[in-house]
């Protein structure tokens, strides 16, 4: 394969930025929540079946799948996209931002989705493979579960693939830049609901009730020696109490009080020890309150583990096309979570970023002021177009 092969799409893509940056804009101007994508699959499904492929929809909900054959060859790949929103005012000021009060494309799906359509519309008129081809764009990665569900009724088994991958923005690293990480990439994520339930009274005479507000200052205190005392030093784990929920009048004593908290992991057995331990130290300690603690601990997404040879494989594309100095071989893990791991769970492959700039594209995800860089639709959609020729070689 000569450098004039890889850099083709880039090019391509390059004279032909506007069309996918009119359609991603007009995505991120009608975005949706978890499992309400009906606009945006429906405007998925539509370009897929215009160009070719075999297209269906409602798997998982909202989720679509795009199917497309070509030649003799045996191999099946699946490339992903996310397509949902989140639950947030945008604030950014764009022309083209969200019409919709209180929802916004905050993490860059609507860009991911762009991607995966450049990248589907050269693959259906030029691409040059040979094999089956799987555009997955799912719903509900946001706190969802999409690609669990998309799992359930039957993804992989109507869609065998060979290997999976998937890409994300990354705010803060150099924009269209690739980075890759062998083996666990990005933390599991689980959710913990603590209710304290002590004995209401008036704040005049404390010693009259027993008090659930105490007992959750001093259980939040404790929470913290859980990292810094049980878990291995170079180990990573994370425990964050982002809510404490009691009282309403500075004169009452509460009857309940109730915390929320994250739990983070890079590693199964840290995962299992985090929960051990929190549920050790919140019963003793709210035992040592005189109050009772109930404890809803529920396993979230799972540690996003990549596969050596498939991301060996998807790093080498990623030299081919861009060069050593726009690719990140071995980049840090991240504590966020994806249900792309639940899919790397089945079938072996590889979650990349790309970077969304360190400047303009700098602002973090999740933020009323974030927007995805469009410069990156070229970059991105080339990538998938020569992995999946790669991967797929006539």
């Amino acid at each position: 394969m000569t450098p004039e092969t890889s850099t083709h799409a880039l090019r391509y893509f390059e004279r032909h930025a506007d069309t996918f940056v009119a359609l991603r804009r007009q995505i991120h101007q009608h975005p949706e929540l978890a499992f309400e994508e009906f606009r945006t699959s429906e405007l998925v499904a539509d370009r897929l079946a215009q160009w070719g492929y075999r297209v269906e929809r409602g798997l998982g909900g909202t989720g679509v799948v795009g199917q497309l054959r070509r030649g003799e060859g045996n191999r099946r790949l699946g490339l992903r996209a996310d397509m949902d929103a989140l639950p947030i005012q945008e604030k950014t000021g764009l022309p083209y931002a969200s019409g919709r009060p209180g929802v916004m494309h905050a993490c860059g799906h609507d860009g991911h989705t762009a991607m995966l359509l450049a990248a589907a519309q050269y693959l259906a008129q030029e691409g040059d493979f040979s094999g089956t081809l799987n555009l997955i764009f799912q719903p509900a990665e946001e706190g969802g579960g999409g690609a669990l569900r998309m799992m359930e009724e039957g993804l992989f088994e109507r869609y065998p693939c060979d290997a999976v991958f998937a890409m994300h923005n990354g705010p803060g690293t150099p924009q269209g830049q690739l980075v890759f990480r062998d083996g666990p990439m990005m933390a599991s994520s689980d959710y913990v609901t603590v209710t304290l339930h002590g004995k209401g009274g008036h704040g005049a005479e404390p010693h009259r009730a027993a008090d659930p507000i105490v007992a959750a200052a001093g259980i939040v205190m404790a929470l913290q020696t859980i990292v810094s005392r049980n878990v291995p030093p170079l180990e990573m784990a994370i425990v964050t109490v982002g809510a404490l929920t009691a009282g309403r009048a500075n004169n009452v004593i509460p009857d309940s009080a109730v915390l929320e908290m994250t739990v983070r992991a890079l590693e199964p057995e840290v995962r299992a020890l985090l929960e051990q331990r929190i549920r050790s130290l919140v019963a003793t300690q709210a035992e040592s309150f005189g109050v009772r603690a109930d404890i809803d601990y529920r396993r979230g997404y799972a540690v996003l583990v990549n596969s050596p040879a498939e991301t060996r494989f998807a790093r080498e594309v990623a030299l081919e096309l861009l060069g050593p100095e726009r690719v990140v071989s071995d980049g840090p893990a991240l504590t966020a979570s994806e249900d792309f791991s639940f899919m790397l769970q089945r079938v072996p492959g590889c979650y990349l970023i790309i970077g969304n700039g360190d400047g303009e594209g700098g602002c973090a995800v999740h933020n009323p002021g974030y927007d995805f860089n469009d410069r990156n639709l070229p970059v991105g959609a080339a990538y998938w177009v020569r992995l999946a020729e790669r991967f797929l070689a006539a």
